[in-house]
């Protein structure tokens, strides 16, 4: 008598980048005012790789693999995010050494970021709803990569140094990027990080 292993079948890795809109959550179910990812995301078992708070947009990683959602989450894993941050004023060169050095939140101190001015304002959607402007008050995008991700750091970071926060979006994570991806839009991408 023959005896044959079982076959085990196996889903293929999937990794998912997702432009975030604003005003959605990174969970699938709505909450309150906030939106869930299923109103965009019809895709079975796949989870979120981080978060992003819902007044945040931009790039969010989802995938099928339990391994693959920890080093993409996992602060020791040093996975950069990147981010483009409009700030209300004009950063000089001490705000941005404070972020490059890290910072003292409530929580304790930030690692260094790398943090630089934008030379010009980067070629992104119209938010809705718009963000608020003071007339008598400029406002200045800056790139800040960071190698954590505690609760609203970026915009704890940049209030910190005396630079609110108006608009957040996540432009990488790792060598994923939001090129060609509209809000609500997403793709299918290559799972080797």
């Amino acid at each position: 008598m023959l005896c044959c292993a079982a076959m085990i079948i196996s889903n293929p890795t999937r990794l998912i980048c997702f432009n975030k809109p604003y005003g959605v959550l990174s969970q699938f179910t709505p909450e309150g005012r906030w939106r869930g990812l299923k109103d965009f995301l019809n895709i079975p078992d796949v989870y979120v790789a981080g978060r992003l708070d819902a007044d945040s947009e931009g790039l969010l990683l989802l995938t099928n693999d339990g391994q693959l959602q920890a080093r993409i989450a996992d602060p020791r894993f040093k996975m950069e995010k990147t981010y483009w941050v409009q700030v209300e004023g004009e950063p000089g060169e001490e705000a941005l050494a404070a972020l490059r050095q890290g910072v003292q939140l409530n929580d304790g101190m930030t690692r260094p970021a790398r943090a630089s001015l934008m030379s010009t304002a980067p070629d992104v959607w119209e938010r809705d709803p718009p963000i608020r402007v003071r007339q008598s008050k400029p406002t200045t995008w800056l790139e800040l990569g960071i190698r954590e991700g505690r609760n609203r750091q970026v915009r704890r970071m940049t209030a910190a140094v005396g630079f609110p926060t108006l608009r957040l979006i996540r432009s990488a994570i790792g060598p994923h990027t939001l090129d060609g991806l509209a809000p609500g839009h997403w793709r299918d991408v290559d799972s080797v990080l």
